[in-house]
């Protein structure tokens, strides 16, 4: 349909990258989900991710490869809130009508709320937290896997390989959640987890969080520990969010569900669940770059 209008939301994170295609109307065309798309970590890697997922949803939906031209995007990735990654994005000689670029917390509070107003925190890969409130942007946390990144999933397993190599040391002691962890990589002293480790990326350690998670479940003391840490951290940034007074506070991503029960009661309470996925928040900014565009034409 040459004259048909398509609207494609991307929502990129340090593990995948998720699409989402609508055509005019609002009807769910196709979904599709490719690698990783952080521009911070690997420009590179981001575009053939955002490129992988937008030509997978449009074969999915049985559109030709040239639909891409007649689609408006709406994007949103983790470190566009660094003005340097924001400019090397906006560089980019995309396929698409139209390119809406943003943070993946501006499109997951848009998503989660709506609207523009509302607040969030992502606990997924990494950690991050945003209010939009009258046309304004706070945003907390999201500092990467360096420097912040504090009750992500990346953060857990950090935590749990350091702890096991500690236990190692002698310096804290073992439990059947350390035992596991050691099982889970077949070692029996520090050395082949510090080979494993020293080269692995945020992606690589979070997937010892749903290990963490089983056994602070079944109270574990170590796994306890870690979790409540974290959770700890997440409960302050949450109080933070919520000293703005917004409309609805939720918390999204792959750990969300797993965080909630470790949360401040008062946190707890507080807590909306979302609406939406990211990726249909990303829908939302690319329509209204294309009403913007269609007002000035």
């Amino acid at each position: 349909m040459p004259n048909q209008t398509y609207f494609l939301g991307i929502d990129g994170g340090g593990s995948k990258c998720k699409a989402r295609l609508e055509d005019a109307q609002g009807n769910l065309l196709a979904e599709s989900i490719a690698g990783p798309a952080n521009p911070v970590r690997d420009r590179q890697l981001a575009l053939s991710s955002i490129q992988q997922a937008s030509q997978e949803a449009i074969e999915l939906a049985g559109l030709p490869a040239s639909t891409l031209a007649q689609t408006y995007a709406g994007i949103g990735l983790a470190g566009l809130n660094l003005p340097y990654y924001k400019n090397t994005m906006q560089e980019w000689q995309h396929p698409f009508a139209g390119l809406a670029l943003s943070t993946d917390l501006h499109i997951a509070c848009l998503g989660a709320h709506n609207s523009d107003s509302g607040a969030i925190v992502i606990v997924g890969t990494g950690s991050s937290a945003i209010v939009c409130k009258d046309a304004e942007q706070f945003e907390y946390g999201g500092h990467g896997f360096l420097l912040g990144d504090k009750g992500s999933g990346a953060w857990f397993g950090l935590q749990t390989v350091r702890w096991a190599l500690e236990s190692f040391d002698g310096i804290k002691p073992s439990s059947p959640f350390i035992e596991a962890v050691c099982r889970f990589f077949g070692c029996t002293d520090a050395a082949p987890l510090v080979e494993k480790h020293l080269a692995s990326s945020p992606a690589e350690f979070a997937k010892l969080a749903p290990l963490v998670f089983e056994y602070a479940e079944q109270q574990d003391p170590v796994a306890a520990a870690i979790v409540q840490e974290g959770a700890a951290y997440l409960s302050a940034l949450a109080q933070q969010l919520l000293s703005h007074k917004p409309q609805r506070l939720a918390f999204i991503g792959g750990l969300a569900h797993k965080i909630q029960p470790w949360l401040d009661e008062d946190i707890q309470h507080s807590l909306r669940a979302p609406f939406q996925s990211p990726e249909s928040g990303a829908i939302i900014l690319a329509r209204k770059q294309f009403q913007v565009l269609e007002k000035a034409l």
